[in-house]
């Protein structure tokens, strides 16, 4: 998932889509962990999409908490 996309995602629909992507990378690891994955750079996509999500919550969270104050 690119960063612009995930810019235009509200903070609940990335939450629920963290979620997602963090249980889709569950199953991926362990379908790997059974048999080979045909492509396994998946597992990196993931990874990273999973930290790009988070890096924008918290950076929402912190833009939040620094306009209450």
């Amino acid at each position: 998932m690119e960063q612009e996309v995930i810019k235009e995602l509200g903070t609940v629909e990335l939450a629920e889509r963290l979620d997602e992507d963090k249980k889709q990378l569950v199953k991926l690891k362990l379908n790997h962990a059974v048999s080979p994955l045909e492509n396994p750079n998946k597992i990196k996509f993931f990874k990273k999409a999973i930290a790009r999500m988070e890096t924008e919550l918290r950076r929402r969270q912190l833009e939040e908490d620094n306009n209450n104050q």
